[in-house]
């Protein structure tokens, strides 16, 4: 029996996009669903469109794409590339394959799994596979989508399955389109303005029943609420908050409440006359019924965090996110709280010379200037064909000198090959001082060696 064809699909990607700014991404996904309607926001900066109408209007796949990437930049989006493939997946390996001087990539039909068999197995973004599979010789896609579904079930189970049809070309994911949240908005004003916060938390109370009953009528709750404040002088204070689960009315209440206090006499500075709620992430109800424990202790951290942000600021409680890089320093990546984390650099792309697990647990956020000494008291210098002037012996910095019991390298990284200003060589070592630390070290290329990192 032949199996039903995987849905085409486009992936629009601006790749120069700073994603901490839904609010300034908005304006984009309208300007593409007004060029072809079933947008789906994958992330700010990445957005997914189903091709069946579109090509069919435009005269093809290249021509689609080519629409897409003209109509974005003559509303002010830089750098616009296009992807199209079988399935969702495929089409996002797809735009990120793509280049300034060749921004349109499209897979022919049935293509998908040929395009993705030499990828590594890392670009499914799941942890345990992309460590396990290469140590069982299964490195690319294509070696894994050459496994039996079966043996991928009994070792692997359901999770396994689903990204072995997703390496075999086969992903069956439909593009979702937003939901406008202007449907399910609702805002109140206020005659007279109101001054006082417990007023405005008072006053707001039976907006927030309806908004989440509104939602629940849908099937839906929010998990992103954008909550729009607005006083008698037209002063505006705008913010999406995030919840670990879904949103009450109390939550609702206490996040306009936090987000006046915080804006009081810093950003408005009169009497609130609107405010406005949007949901601008929903979810399906049936994914946030409560377990058996419940989630209340998760609630506590958020409230608790949240509450404390909007005493020091939007930038004042931050998370901590793993980016992809090559270097550790560029790979951390700071979210205010309540934020979608913004990761400039995606983990799951290929970066040839990164860093193998185990990371250093203590990273620099800039690199400190160390020497390493051969026996002969000079410094250790590397040649272009990798062999070492001496071995390490000695390793010199601001807090003395330390003997070299053991270490490893070099492991040389050449980046940005194609960019004459950020081409950048280093080789990587690791050591062992006397006092057993151990320490993740490079060389530049001008000689001189920096501490990367240090293992506790």
């Amino acid at each position: 029996m032949t199996e039903p064809p995987v849905p085409r699909c486009l992936m629009v990607w601006l790749p120069d996009w700073p994603e901490a700014e839904q609010r300034l991404f908005d304006p984009f996904i309208a300007t593409l669903e007004d060029l072809a309607p079933g947008v789906q926001q994958i992330r700010p900066g990445l957005m997914a469109v189903r091709t069946r109408g579109p090509v069919r209007y435009y005269g093809g796949e290249q021509a689609t794409a080519r629409v897409f990437i003209d109509g974005l930049a003559a509303h002010g989006a830089p750098g616009v590339r296009v992807g199209v493939a079988d399935g969702v997946f495929a089409a996002q390996q797809a735009v990120y394959a793509t280049s300034p001087d060749a921004p349109i990539l499209v897979v022919p039909e049935g293509g998908s799994a040929q395009f993705l068999a030499p990828l590594p197995v890392s670009v499914l973004a799941d942890d345990e596979l992309s460590w396990l599979l290469p140590q069982l010789g299964v490195r690319c896609l294509g070696d894994f989508a050459a496994l039996g579904q079966r043996s991928v079930r009994d070792r692997f189970g359901e999770r396994g399955v689903y990204l072995h049809s997703l390496a075999s070309g086969r992903d069956e994911t439909p593009v979702v389109p937003r939901v406008p949240p202007s449907q399910l908005a609702s805002q109140i004003d206020f005659e007279p303005p109101l001054a006082r916060t417990d007023q405005i938390a008072f006053s707001i109370r039976q907006m927030a029943d309806g908004f989440i009953n509104r939602l629940l009528e849908h099937h839906l709750v929010c998990t992103e609420l954008g909550v729009v404040i607005v006083t008698e002088r037209d002063e505006v204070t705008e913010r999406v908050w995030l919840h670990p689960e879904a949103f009450d009315a109390r939550a609702v209440v206490d996040r306009v409440r936090w987000q006046v206090e915080a804006a009081a006499g810093v950003t408005i500075t009169a009497p609130v006359s609107l405010v406005r709620l949007e949901p601008v992430g929903v979810d399906a109800a049936y994914r946030h019924e409560p377990g058996l424990l419940g989630t209340a202790s998760d609630e506590r951290v958020h409230d608790t965090l949240s509450l404390v942000q909007s005493m020091l600021g939007h930038e004042g409680v931050v998370t901590a996110t793993i980016g992809g890089g090559r270097w550790l320093a560029e790979r951390t990546v700071l979210t205010p709280w309540g934020d979608k984390p913004a990761v400039p650099q995606p983990v799951d792309r290929p970066w040839p010379g990164q860093l193998p697990a185990p990371l250093p647990s203590v990273v620099f956020p800039v690199p400190r200037r160390v020497n390493v000494l051969a026996a002969s008291g000079g410094p250790v210098l590397v040649d272009e064909r990798g062999t070492l002037s001496g071995s390490p012996q000695v390793l010199v910095d601001d807090y003395g000198r330390r003997r070299i019991e053991g270490w490893a390298g070099p492991w040389p990284i050449d980046e940005r090959t194609w960019d004459p200003t950020r081409h950048r060589r280093a080789c990587r070592f690791q050591a062992v001082d006397d006092a057993q630390g151990a320490w993740l070290l490079f060389l530049d290329e001008g000689g001189s060696w920096w501490a990367e990192g240090r293992y506790d």
